[in-house]
């Protein structure tokens, strides 16, 4: 019996001095602050993004008003690519907002596939240039 008082001994002074220094295992009774995680933020869509620009409000007045959304939509392609695969693919500058109001006059084929970007030449210069700009606005 002599033999196991002094290991008891020294098991109760380590468990002493672990429990001092903050050691063992972390109980209810702890006094840690648990966190949750916070929620991920929700992204915003491009529409929420730019909706007081009025870039993007003169360019989706003038959008609604056409046919564009017979075949384009803003972040999905549909019959042609959508408005963000455009402005990923052009950068926004006159030089580009030139060459796709012209475009948009114009028609064409061949840059997005084989269906045909039919013309719409009742459609002002000016106008073009909103709507384009409008598009080039939606770089993700």
């Amino acid at each position: 019996m002599k033999i196991t008082k002094p290991i008891n001994l020294v098991l109760v002074a380590l468990a002493g001095f672990t429990f001092a220094c903050g050691g063992g295992e972390k109980t209810a009774e702890t006094t840690e602050t648990v966190v949750a995680p916070a929620a991920p933020e929700k992204e915003m869509s491009l529409e929420e993004k730019y909706q007081d620009d009025p870039i993007y409000i003169t360019g989706l007045a003038k959008l609604k008003t056409s046919d564009c959304t017979s075949c384009h939509m803003v972040e999905r392609k549909i019959v042609g690519p959508s408005y963000a695969d455009v402005a990923a693919k052009y950068e926004n500058t006159e030089e580009n907002v030139d060459l796709l109001a012209k475009k948009v006059i114009e028609g064409g084929v061949g840059v997005w596939g084989e269906i045909p970007m039919p013309p719409h030449p009742a459609v002002t210069i000016e106008d073009a240039k909103d709507m384009v700009r409008y598009v080039l606005l939606l770089k993700k």
